[in-house]
C-alpha cells in the first residue's frame, strides 16, 4: 500500500501545482515607468507597473472572450493599496544627502487600460490621478491592466541631493525601468536601467560621479575577455618595464581618443557599426597572436631573445620585430576605444552634469584594471618560462590558444555583421567609410612621421 499511497500523494501535489492561477506566474518582461519631483518638504513619486507583476494577489476576474480573464475593476480597487505597500513601497527607497528617507505614504492608486498615455510626462501623470477612475464595469484583460500609484516622501528641502536604490527586479524575469527626475528649476534627468542597478545618485557631485565611473571602468575591463586577450598578446613577448610602459601607454592613449569621440557623438551611429567594431576587435587579437607565433618561429634556429635584449653582436632578433609594437598598439587601441564606448553609453546617464570628469574616471578605471591584470600575469609568465617551458615555445603555445578562441569570435561576429546592408550604394555606409578612411590616413601619416623622426 505504501507505494500506491506515495504515488497518489505525488499526483495530488502535481494537480494542485498545475491548478495555481496564472497570476502567480513570473512575467517574462515588465516595463516600469516612474517620475519623481521634489517640491518644498515633500517628494512626489508616480509609478506605473503591470498589474500581473503583483504575483501574490489573485485579483477578482471573470471569463472574457477566448477564455481570457477580464479584471473586475470594482472588486480589485480595494486591494490596490495593500499590493502597493507589499510590492512597490519597499522597492523604491529614497535618500536625501545620503540619509534614508522614511517610507512614503500611499496617496492614490488606480487601474488604467493599456491604451492610457498619461505617463508621457510628470504633469500629465499627476493630472491622471485627479481624473475620475475607471467605472466598475470597464472591460480590461487582467494580463493587460496597468497599476498606477502615487507616493509622497517627507524631505527637508527640495534643493538637497537625492539618491534612489530601486529594487524592482523581483517584478519579473526582466524588468526595464524608465525613471525621470525633475529637480526644481532644472531640466528633467532621464534614467533607464534593467533589474536592480544599485544606488543611483540623481544629482551627483563631481567626485561622486568620478568614484562611480572608476568602478564602472574597472569592472568593464575585467569582464571584457576580448580586451584582456588583446592586451595579453600585446605584451606576451615583452619583459622590460620601459617597453611594457611604452606599449601600454600607446594603447591607452589611442582608446582614450576614440572613447571621448564616441561619448561626444563623433562616432558613426549606423546600426552596423557596433558589430563591425566587434569584428575588428577579434581581428586585432588574431593579428597579434599570429605575429607572436611568426616572430617566435623565425628565431627557431637560435635562442629566442626578447625585444629588450641586446648582446655583444648588437640588437636581438626579436628587437627588429617588436620595436614598432607601440604603433600597432595605438592603431588597434583606436578600435578598442569604440568597444569601450558601447559599454559607457549605458552608464553615462549616471554622470549628471559631470560628463568630462566621468569620462576621465571611466578611463582611469580601465587603466587600473589593465594594470592589475599585468601585475598578476607578467610574474606568472616569467615563472612559467623559467621553470615550466622554454620561452619561445611558451609564446607559440599561448598565442596559438588565443588565436583559436579569437578566430571563432571573428567568424561568429562576421556572420552577425553580414546581416546588415554594407553595400557602397548605401549613402550612409559610404559616408561612414570615407570618414573612417580619413581617420586611418591621418593615423598612418602620424605614425610614418614619428618613425622617420626616430
Amino acid at each position: 500500500m505504501a507505494p500506491r499511497l506515495a504515488s497518489a500523494l505525488v499526483a495530488v501535489v502535481l494537480l494542485v501545482l498545475a491548478a495555481q492561477p496564472a497570476a502567480h506566474d513570473i512575467p517574462s518582461s515588465v516595463v516600469v515607468q516612474a517620475f519623481a519631483r521634489p517640491e518644498g518638504t515633500r517628494l512626489t513619486m508616480l509609478l506605473r507597473v503591470p498589474l500581473v507583476s503583483m504575483r501574490d494577489f489573485n485579483f477578482p476576474a471573470h471569463p472574457g472572450l477566448l477564455d481570457s480573464p477580464m479584471l473586475d475593476v470594482g472588486k480589485a480597487a480595494p486591494m490596490l493599496k495593500t499590493a502597493a505597500e507589499l510590492w512597490l513601497v519597499p522597492a523604491m527607497p529614497m535618500f536625501e544627502e545620503g540619509a534614508p528617507l522614511s517610507p512614503p505614504e500611499v496617496i492614490a492608486t488606480r487601474i488604467s487600460p493599456p491604451s492610457d498615455r498619461s505617463f508621457e510626462s510628470f504633469n500629465q501623470a499627476l493630472a491622471h490621478f485627479s481624473a475620475p477612475p475607471l467605472p466598475d464595469s470597464a472591460e480590461i484583460a487582467t494580463s493587460a491592466a496597468l497599476f498606477d500609484l502615487k507616493l509622497e516622501y517627507r524631505i527637508t528641502s527640495d534643493r538637497s541631493r537625492f539618491s534612489i536604490n530601486p529594487l524592482l527586479a523581483r517584478l519579473g524575469a526582466r524588468v526595464l525601468t524608465s525613471f525621470r527626475f525633475e529637480p526644481p528649476g532644472q531640466a528633467e534627468r532621464a534614467f533607464q536601467f534593467v533589474g536592480d542597478p544599485g544606488l543611483i545618485r540623481l544629482d551627483p557631485s563631481w567626485w561622486e560621479a568620478a568614484r562611480t565611473f572608476v568602478g564602472f571602468g574597472f569592472s568593464h575591463i575585467l569582464d571584457g575577455v576580448d580586451h584582456l586577450l588583446f592586451l595579453f598578446c600585446l605584451v606576451l613577448p615583452l619583459r622590460r618595464f620601459w617597453q611594457l610602459f611604452g606599449v601600454v601607454t600607446s594603447f591607452t592613449v589611442a582608446h582614450s581618443i576614440t572613447l571621448f569621440c564616441a561619448a561626444f557623438g563623433l562616432a558613426p551611429s549606423a546600426l552596423w557599426f557596433p558589430p563591425f567594431i566587434e569584428v575588428m576587435i577579434a581581428i586585432s587579437i588574431v593579428y597579434m597572436a599570429v605575429e607572436n607565433i611568426v616572430v617566435a618561429a623565425r628565431t627557431w634556429s637560435g635562442p629566442f631573445r626578447r625585444a629588450s635584449d641586446e648582446g655583444p653582436a648588437g640588437p636581438a632578433v626579436g628587437a627588429r620585430a617588436f620595436h614598432n609594437r607601440w604603433m600597432i598598439a595605438f592603431a588597434f587601441g583606436l578600435v578598442h576605444g569604440f568597444g569601450f564606448s558601447f559599454a559607457l553609453q549605458q552608464t553615462l546617464q549616471f554622470a549628471g552634469k559631470h560628463m568630462v570628469a566621468s569620462l576621465f574616471a571611466f578611463n582611469a578605471g580601465v587603466e587600473l584594471g589593465q594594470l592589475l591584470v599585468l601585475v598578476i600575469s607578467l610574474p606568472l609568465l616569467a615563472l612559467t618560462f623559467r621553470y615550466v617551458v622554454e620561452e619561445r615555445i611558451g609564446v607559440i603555445i599561448a598565442s596559438a590558444l588565443v588565436l583559436h578562441t579569437a578566430w571563432h569570435w571573428m567568424t561568429e561576429r562576421a556572420s552577425a555583421l553580414g546581416q546588415y546592408d554594407l553595400s557602397l550604394t548605401n549613402p550612409a555606409t559610404l559616408a561612414i567609410l570615407l570618414r573612417v578612411l580619413m581617420v586611418a590616413a591621418a593615423v598612418i601619416g602620424v605614425g610614418w612621421i614619428v618613425r622617420k623622426r626616430r
